[in-house]
């Protein structure tokens, strides 16, 4: 049996970023996954969008921290992780969401993010061709950003073992066995492993995970599908986030990448519980009619392919980060709602400093609102 500080469970999106930062703290850590490489999972399904534009202070902060960690990368470590910094927008077709989109500004600049209201002439001088008919402005976060997902994680899993940090794949976790109060025992199909902390990293498999522990974990995989077109010459700047809900989907977005193809998704009404990988038939006909009303210039790009991931969501939208009052050491990092991938690199560096005892009280903050004994009843806005 081996020996680890730390042991994570899942390489994705956020495993990965965390077994770099404990590696940068000389923690020794080890994660294990099922499937064949870092990023198997819903990492490689992410769009690639990275915002701090929430509603939330602590998803803020994360994802402050996150876009400064990869628009950084290749000056720090010269890798090419495609980062842009083409901003966020979110339009608003009705007085109710200029006024919802409004007052989460108030919030957004109380915590010190770079976002303005914009009007429908400034809006189209972003996004040519955009729909104008009932526009009444759009917040526009210049600083928020896309890289890509692949080039990310590789880049991350190499330097974590540059580090030291350990990987082991095509590896199933079995079982795992609490031993005393501040150590556990994991199982897997090739192996046994031991370690002061475990860290639940399992993307869609969290609540499996802490079934193991007796712990009922809240949260559940909902299914996403997206695709992306052809590249061509870049045309419009930021992400476009249509939040207006219709009888089948609840919103819809799309952006142009670093190589200029148009990424975009949609999130389904109802949602579809589960995780089912197969695209459908649906998707495409859906998303097509909602993207060309909002912004027709797209209606010649060839579509390449559409995929379908999962966002394994909590109640109220937001990630259940920390420890629990059962295991001194067991910690969460679950429930990222599709934005583990954008949150990733700063939860990474947060979980470090729990690990390591050292918090700073707005860390203590943070982790109190994501903390698995809340109330869940306060819905993240910008979910």
């Amino acid at each position: 049996m081996k020996n680890y500080d730390v042991i994570i469970i899942g390489a994705g999106s956020v495993g990965v970023p965390t077994a770099l930062a404990l590696a940068e703290s000389k923690v020794k850590a080890l994660v294990i996954d099922s499937l064949a490489s870092s990023g198997q999972g819903n990492n490689k399904k992410a769009i690639g969008g990275l915002r701090a534009t929430h509603s939330d202070i602590g998803k803020i902060k994360l994802g402050l921290r996150s876009i400064e960690i990869i628009s950084n990368w290749k000056e720090n470590y010269g890798d090419e992780l495609q980062w842009i910094s083409n901003g966020y927008s979110f339009p608003a077709y009705t007085d109710e969401d200029e006024k919802k989109l409004k007052d989460i500004m108030k919030i957004q600049h109380s915590y010190g993010l770079n976002i303005k209201w914009i009007s429908p002439e400034e809006y189209a001088e972003l996004v040519p061709g955009i729909a104008m008919t009932g526009l009444r402005g759009s917040t526009y976060s210049p600083e928020d950003g896309s890289a890509s997902p692949l080039l990310t994680i590789t880049a991350l899993h190499r330097r974590a073992e540059e580090l030291g940090a350990e990987f082991r794949f095509n590896e199933t976790v079995t079982s795992i066995k609490a031993i005393g109060d501040n150590e556990f025992k994991v199982i897997t199909d090739k192996g046994e492993y031991q370690a002061e902390y475990l860290i639940n990293a399992a993307g869609n498999h969290a609540s499996e995970i802490g079934k193991m522990l007796n712990l009922d974990l809240p949260v559940r995989p909902d299914n996403h599908e997206a695709g992306i077109t052809e590249p061509v010459k870049r045309f419009f700047g930021p992400m476009v986030v249509d939040i207006r809900s219709t009888d089948d989907s609840e919103n819809f977005y799309f952006y142009q990448n670093y190589e200029g193809q148009v990424i975009f998704c949609l999130t389904p009404k109802p949602p579809i519980w589960g995780i089912d990988n197969d695209s459908t038939s649906v998707f495409l006909p859906q998303i097509t009619k909602r993207m060309l009303t909002l912004y027709p210039r797209l209606s010649n790009l060839k579509v390449r392919r559409t995929w379908r991931g999962q966002y394994p969501m909590t109640q109220d939208g937001s990630p259940i980060l920390g420890l629990t009052e059962k295991y001194q050491n067991y910690i969460n990092a679950i429930g990222f709602c599709g934005q583990g991938y954008m949150l990733g690199p700063g939860v990474g560096e947060l979980l470090a400093r729990l690990v390591t005892k050292s918090l700073s009280k707005e860390d203590e903050e943070i982790l109190s609102g994501f903390s698995l004994y809340r109330d869940f009843s306060s819905t993240e806005a910008l979910k």
